[in-house]
């Protein structure tokens, strides 16, 4: 995996991650990368500093870290396909990196503090209080995309939310 930092024509930066320098070059000649704050299609690679961890013989063998003629380089996250139980504090990756990444992180913590998670149950619930069979109450949950046009077309209020629900456990 490889981390890029990246911007479009608008001047917007992001970072992203590839399966590799070739596999972002593919996805970005077919048009598949946008940007992550404007949507726009013309992004390119920023300039960056590589992330380079020292070797295993930095540490010497009487346990004294060799002088080093650079600084020391930032641990890079590596992800995993197992899970795992999240750290205590944000990691590198699940802290918003801008403003727009913010308001969502706010938004996604309003909604999620003032709703009911409803998961699948969401159009049944929705229709249930907009046909007064159900009290009203602000939830959330998830749909697919033809039961969400059809809350729509019946005139219950409804709107798609800019993150996913988080990880549920048992």
């Amino acid at each position: 995996m490889i981390q890029y930092s990246l911007k479009c024509t608008d001047g917007h930066s992001f970072d992203s991650w590839f399966q590799s320098a070739a596999a972002f070059d593919k996805l970005a000649a077919a048009g598949l990368v946008s940007c992550a704050v404007c949507g726009g299609a013309q992004v390119e690679k920023a300039i960056m500093a590589p992330r380079v961890r020292p070797g295993r013989k930095a540490v010497s063998a009487v346990g004294e870290p060799e002088p080093q003629t650079t600084a020391p380089a930032a641990p890079v996250p590596v992800p995993s396909t197992a899970p795992a139980t999240p750290p205590a504090g944000p990691g590198l990756l699940s802290r918003p990196s801008g403003e727009v990444e913010q308001a969502i992180a706010d938004l996604r913590k309003k909604v999620e503090e003032n709703s009911d998670y409803v998961g699948g149950s969401f159009v049944q619930e929705a229709r249930a209080m907009h046909l007064g069979e159900a009290p009203e109450r602000a939830i959330h949950g998830e749909a697919k995309l033809e039961d969400a046009r059809e809350l729509i077309e019946e005139g219950v209020p409804v709107m798609p939310l800019p993150f996913r629900p988080g990880r549920k456990t048992n």
